[in-house]
């Protein structure tokens, strides 16, 4: 048989190219005379299994016959065929393949057919990116052009034809610049050879351009090209895409001439945005060009010296886009017998004309100022912010040659424009020193983070209020407690700054130390309204130093609940604060109705502790008034959204954080109080991993004690604290027996710790003391923090609860 002369392509992608492609060849009989390695790969028979069988007997399932000798019929018809057909696998498994059949004439007469194959997938997948390859060059919007390595144009697509003006054929074989001139960036065909030699890609690079067809039109056009390789490295030339972006550039710059005109001095508590301000109203009838430099204190929020010394750093800049020497952030020296030294020095203004402007006076940075030059400055002002006596900075205008120079008149403007602009940068800057302190402090108190806990999921929000009025006293907590429990708190501090955020510490910090006290959630309250009453009391007496600070510790209110994972119960008590939201995995969303309680520090109500029972997998939302008044709608309103956003309560709690925050809190829209939010999706332990026993309270109860303990631990696959915990669990036992009444009950807790927890009737707290070596008791409790991590006693209505908790071993 002789070999045939069909040539398909080759390209990498192409699935019918030679060593990818499985191919086969039949006679005129459709028997398979021609087998190759890759045929075998995909459909597992050798060649020695097919060569000399006919094809439709061997490669083809009955059921797929028809359409097996369909494609034939339109192969013998147009002499060559393409399409999918089913084959069958050696091992019986259909396959979709993609096949290419052509005649080819044997040598002494007679055909043969010479077929390619590859799976299908692979074949659609090719198609898939001829056709990507073809929209990109005739339908996309966006401009394509591809150049050789001699930078010279292979292809432009019909959007950079229609662009241009020209053909697309007209291009080919010239440079950019022959049918399109860039006007800021430099010529096209220098762009091409940076990326051609560097091989950096250009990203979104805005620039000037013109067309050759329309050379008044100036377009602004985004850039961005990528130097084309083959597998081996070899360079083909770059890929460039063009988007005019014209529109775009002049809307921004009509919304930033809008905003210029609107805006005025002092608008902000920002350092850099009264700069800002105070530089764009210069510009609008007094200057061409402005520049705003404080002294680098003054930007930070602290005092400067009152010698003016340091470091100037460039902090507005209007017009942005001219070149005056130095861009916002640079550090501005204070270059000898220069006008903003002197008018430092000299604490007054200072004006320059052209020919003052000696640039010997400017050899350290002599380029940027002939560049200022260059640009027809002809005449500037430097005048000094002073504010409280305290000199904050320089601003400098300067006039170029379109406009007259500078007068004595404007020197006065000038001084009173920036004396004004003084008094609100220094403003700023002390609101921007006592912002810096007070969030210090609260981020300081605050939970840095949320650990995972066996009881609870949790994901938290802590937004400080943006407004004038400052940082408030928000504050949540989430504290584990004893028994695999957990204490979820959220309480609002009334008024704002620095003493708001000491008094949320204090109270947070109360807090905690309460709740590690196993307390119900009542008393919790109940003893924060006492502490409250408290430092009321003491600020009393300090009243004249700091009168605000009594009322915002008086009024200041708090949830606290507990939530036990075994039980599922959930007990609550709140002063004054807002009420929780419950959501079930039933789809139930509902604002629980506990008592509310007086605020803390006021009395004359009790507080109550309410109860209810939580299924796996209820969310529990705390939050403060923030949330629910930051929107520009009621608070009715804003519970409604709150209800609907925690209704899905199977979605991850960090996207239902930010479905709340997004909901309740419009873009744009900057809260006046600090917001504070707190969700917690229960658990709940599974009874495998919970065993409890009631014991006789008798003396062989000990040992029994230490039995179900070993028993368990083992079922548990946790014997190696086999034996601290039975002795640990003896010891409680033997105390119980030798000091309290009633019966007990042995309880085994294991989450990512192991619990050990020993009931009784008694009230009578243990406590641990250091036996003499001449006693003969007394060492029980002392073993037992000895062996354990943490233990402890929580008081119930029906007695007390002696815990410890043991760290498991490593897996």
């Amino acid at each position: 048989m002789g070999t045939p002369s069909i040539h398909f392509s080759e390209s990498p992608e192409d699935p019918f190219a030679l060593g990818r492609g499985a191919s086969a060849v039949l006679d005129d009989r459709g028997t398979v005379v021609g087998w190759s390695g890759r045929a075998q790969e995909l459909l597992g028979y050798s060649a020695k299994e097919v060569i000399g069988r006919p094809w439709r007997d061997l490669l083809v399932d009955s059921r797929d016959l028809p359409v097996a000798r369909s494609a034939v019929v339109d192969a013998v018809k147009a002499g060559g065929w393409f399409g999918v057909v089913p084959v069958r696998h050696r091992d019986g498994r259909r396959l979709e393949m993609g096949f290419r059949a052509r005649t080819v004439t044997r040598e002494g007469g007679g055909q043969e057919w010479l077929l390619v194959g590859a799976p299908a997938a692979e074949v659609i997948a090719w198609q898939r990116d001829r056709a990507l390859l073809d929209g990109l060059y005739r339908r996309s919007p966006i401009g394509l052009v591809t150049y050789d390595p001699d930078r010279r144009v292979i292809r432009v697509n019909r959007a950079v034809a229609k662009a241009s003006g020209v053909p697309a054929e007209a291009p080919v074989g010239h440079r950019p610049r022959e049918f399109m001139v860039d006007e800021d960036a430099g010529p096209a065909d220098d762009r091409v050879r940076h990326v051609l030699e560097t091989g950096e890609p250009l990203i979104f690079t805005e620039q000037s351009a013109r067309a050759r067809h329309e050379p008044g039109r100036e377009r602004i056009v985004s850039v961005s090209a990528f130097r084309m390789e083959d597998p081996s490295g070899r360079v083909l030339g770059v890929a460039e895409t063009i988007e005019d972006v014209t529109d775009r550039h002049r809307a921004q710059r009509r919304l930033a001439m809008l905003n210029e005109a609107s805006a005025r001095i002092g608008t902000s508590l920002d350092v850099r945005q009264t700069a800002r301000e105070l530089a764009d109203v210069a510009v609008q009838g007094l200057a061409d060009h402005c520049s705003v430099d404080l002294l680098k204190p003054v930007t930070l929020g602290d005092e400067p010296s009152p010698d003016a010394t340091g470091p100037l750093l460039r902090t507005a800049l209007s017009p942005s886009e001219h070149r005056i020497p130095y861009r916002v952030g640079d550090v501005v020296p204070l270059l000898p017998e220069s006008a903003q030294a002197r008018c430092l020095a000299e604490r007054r203004p200072v004006l320059e004309r052209l020919l003052s402007l000696r640039p010997e006076w400017y050899a350290m940075d002599r380029r940027r100022i002939e560049l200022a030059l260059g640009l027809g400055v002809h005449s500037l002002i430097a005048v000094p912010l002073i504010a409280r006596g305290i000199v904050l900075g320089v601003v400098s205008l300067w006039r170029s040659r379109n406009s007259e120079p500078f007068e004595d008149g404007d020197t006065t403007v000038a001084q009173e424009l920036s004396s004004r602009a003084a008094v609100c940068i220094d403003n700023a800057r002390r609101f921007t020193q006592q912002q810096n302190t007070a969030l210090t402090l609260q981020r300081s108190l605050l939970p840095s983070a949320l650990s995972d806990l066996p009881a609870v999921e949790v994901a938290c929000r802590y937004l400080p209020a943006s407004g004038e009025p400052g940082l408030g006293g928000d504050w949540f907590d989430v504290i584990p407690l004893s028994g695999a429990r957990v204490a979820l708190v959220v309480g609002d501090v009334v008024g704002h700054g620095i003493h708001a955020a000491a008094s949320m510490g204090r109270l947070r910090a109360a807090a905690r130390t309460l709740a590690s006290l196993d307390l119900e959630p009542d008393e919790v309250v109940a003893r924060l309204d006492d502490l409250v009453s408290l430092l009321a009391g003491e600020l009393e007496a300090n009243a004249d130093d700091n009168p605000s600070a009594i009322e915002q510790v008086l009024g200041a209110t708090c949830l606290y609940a507990v939530y036990d994972p075994v039980s599922q119960r959930c007990s609550l008590a709140r002063a004054g604060h807002p009420a929780p939201v419950v959501s079930t995995p039933a789809g139930e969303v509902t604002v629980l109705d506990l008592p509310a309680g007086p605020p803390l520090g006021l009395g004359g109500l009790p507080f109550e502790t309410y109860e209810l029972d939580l299924p796996e997998g209820s969310l529990l939302t705390l939050y403060t008034n923030g949330l629910l008044e930051a929107g520009v709608g009621d608070v009715d309103t804003a519970l409604d959204h709150l209800r609907a956003c925690l209704a899905g309560t199977t979605e991850p709690l960090e996207r239902i954080c930010h479905a709340v925050v997004e909901a309740l809190l419009p873009k744009g829209h900057l809260p006046t109080d600090d917001v504070a939010l707190l969700i917690a999706r229960t658990r709940v332990l599974r009874p495998q991993n919970v065993a409890s026993w009631e014991l006789p309270l008798e003396a062989t109860s000990a040992a029994r004690a230490r039995e179900l303990t070993t028993a368990k631990l083992d079922e548990w696959g946790l014997a190696e604290l086999a034996f601290t915990t039975e002795l640990v669990a003896s010891e409680l036992v033997t105390n119980t027996y030798r000091y309290a009444a009633g019966p007990v009950t042995l309880r085994l807790i294991r989450t990512d710790t192991l619990i050990c927890e020993v009931s009784d009737t008694s009230h009578t707290s243990p406590h641990l003391r250091r036996a003499l070596s001449t006693d003969e008791g007394g060492r029980g409790l002392f073993l037992v923090a000895q062996l354990t991590e943490r233990w402890g006693t929580r008081y119930t209505h029906d007695g007390k609860t002696v815990w410890t908790e043991q760290p498991l071993p490593a897996a």
